[in-house]
């Protein structure tokens, strides 16, 4: 083989090995993107990957902002980024999906679960925790339904029912609807703040720190 033979030779062979090292290059992405779904685990221990949570925050963002109406199982899947087929395994039909939107018994009894001593902090601590496991205020989205004559409607009555009547049958007293609502309206407050100030000192406060500021308001109302 000549010297100029050669010299072609070694430029095919460095020229053919390129691609390779290209195609090693642009692997990179595909993997890059992977912490971007390790925060699934987070959004609630009892949600291991399935999506249903995420679902359920889509379904949130979309019943309380348009009119039932304008909803679609499509466009609710395509926000949460998974199949329409999979929002009906989980949820059934739009109504079934807006009912458990409206549903607040679940937050509720969750809210409520302390004796009445102690049910101040418990609120707080409560609250706060579930928003950061679940990416998801359980009881804000009621706010989006003010001012709304449709179907959103069914939201303010859920919440009424369920969470202001339920806590005034746990308070003693007299005056006790108005404590309770008066106890609501602090809750809504709380988890309104928290959305506004998002990267704010309290996205840095434990939910301890949080209900060592802000319970003493609410246990003075449960108190009576």
């Amino acid at each position: 083989m000549t010297s100029g033979q050669a010299t072609a030779s070694a430029r095919a062979s460095g020229s053919a090995s390129a691609p390779v090292r290209a195609s090693a290059s642009a692997s990179v992405p595909t993997s890059a993107p992977a912490p971007t779904s390790a925060p699934a685990p987070v959004r609630s221990a009892a949600d291991p990957g399935s999506g249903r949570d995420a679902i359920l925050r889509a379904a949130r963002r979309a019943f309380t902002q348009r009119p039932y109406a304008e909803v679609t199982i499509r466009g609710i899947a395509a926000d949460a980024g998974v199949s329409p087929s999979l929002v009906v395994k989980h949820f059934g039909r739009k109504e079934e999906l807006f009912n458990t939107v409206a549903d607040f018994g679940p937050a509720a009894a969750e809210l409520l679960d302390a004796p009445l001593a102690t049910l101040g902090r418990h609120l707080v601590v409560t609250l706060v925790s579930r928003r950061r496991e679940r990416q998801s205020d359980p009881l804000l989205r009621v706010v989006f339904s003010l001012g709304n004559r449709d179907e959103r409607s069914l939201l303010r009555d859920r919440f009424h029912e369920q969470v202001t009547d339920a806590l005034t049958a746990r308070l003693h007293g007299r005056e006790r609807a108005l404590r309770a609502e008066l106890i609501a309206g602090h809750l809504l407050g709380l988890g309104a703040t928290l959305s506004l100030h998002r990267d704010g000192a309290g996205a840095d406060a434990t939910p301890e720190h949080i209900a060592d500021l802000y319970a003493p308001a609410l246990q003075s109302l449960i108190d009576g």
